[in-house]
């Protein structure tokens, strides 16, 4: 499982660059300024999770728990919800969509905080 994860963080990782080429080129013209951070946002976001599902996999190589397999679902529904609703708020301007982006911060957090807990019980 590791392999996926490990490709689905470098799959992220590609199309936060590529959403960030075509904010950065395509809508920089298209877009508000504050459209445009928001689109931003969500780019960043994805680009830190799916750096963070690369480090997972490694993880998941040298530790073993179902703790990992969660984090990595939870970070990939935070992607897809979090900088998604984002990117179609962004391009939509339909601000309802902002309604679930807290969702899938929430998704972000509970990785985290999944880790967190999984670090303290096999360390202690």
């Amino acid at each position: 499982m590791a392999r996926f994860w490990f490709g689905m963080g470098c799959l992220a990782v590609g199309l936060a660059v590529a959403a960030g080429a075509f904010g950065a080129h395509a809508l920089k013209q298209r877009l508000s300024a504050e459209l445009l951070a928001v689109f931003d946002t969500g780019v960043r976001y994805q680009m830190l999770h799916g750096l963070g599902l690369a480090a997972l996999a490694l993880a998941m190589d040298r530790w073993s728990g179902v703790v990992f397999q969660w984090t990595g679902w939870l970070w990939l529904a935070g992607i897809v919800l979090f900088s998604g609703s984002l990117y179609a708020l962004s391009l939509t301007g339909v601000r309802s969509l902002g309604a679930v982006t807290p969702l899938g911060g929430l998704c972000f957090l509970l990785g985290w905080g999944l880790l967190v807990w999984e670090a303290w019980r096999k360390l202690a």
